[in-house]
């Protein structure tokens, strides 16, 4: 499977995993803050549609790399993401809106299918502005989910501010040529 996330259509993108199960594990991950704070964001969603996502991006919870300076106080101080769940099927699909420039925000769409012993997650990030806000996006959520892969499958989780310099390059450069 091909870790990069696609183009879907103009502003969004799409990742797929296959994952460690069972897929109550891997709901857990996605739903409950201690679990979703060591390979994403901590904070409370509540699980019902129109609840809030309360999200605190802190990665030096995630990594012991230092970061690259322009993301220090987002690493050290964290940044705190406020959301509406705007679906919510228990073992199935979590979807919230996510902050943006200015007043803009997406959405992210988490969905889950059990495979045997793996359960197949289907990440969707829509409504993004432009080129350069859906490369920043994608490298970030593929370097967020090979940390959760590596969490699910027990593994010391891999670096993530020595990729994420080099995933934005890569999703620039496979994004260059798509419509304006």
């Amino acid at each position: 499977m091909n870790d990069y996330g696609v183009v879907l259509e103009s502003g969004a993108v799409r990742f797929e995993r296959l994952l460690p199960g069972p897929v109550e594990r891997v709901w857990s991950y996605l739903t409950e803050s201690e679990k979703r704070g060591t390979w994403l964001a901590s904070g409370a969603i509540e699980p019902r549609v129109g609840g809030t996502a309360d999200l605190l991006f802190k990665h030096s919870q995630i990594t012991s790399e230092q970061p690259p300076e322009r993301y220090r106080e987002m690493n050290d101080k964290g940044w705190p993401s406020k959301g509406t769940v705007t679906r919510y099927e228990p073992m199935t699909a979590l979807a919230m809106t996510w902050p943006g420039e200015g007043d803009a925000s997406s959405e992210v769409t988490f969905e889950l299918t059990p495979e045997g012993d793996k359960v197949r997650l289907v990440l969707t990030h829509r409504k993004l502005a432009d080129k350069a806000e859906m490369a920043s996006v994608a490298s970030g959520w593929h370097a967020h989910l090979g940390i959760l892969e590596d969490r699910l499958a027990g593994d010391p989780p891999r670096g993530f501010w020595s990729r994420i310099e080099g995933l934005e390059a890569d999703y620039a450069k496979r994004f260059a040529d798509l419509p304006a």
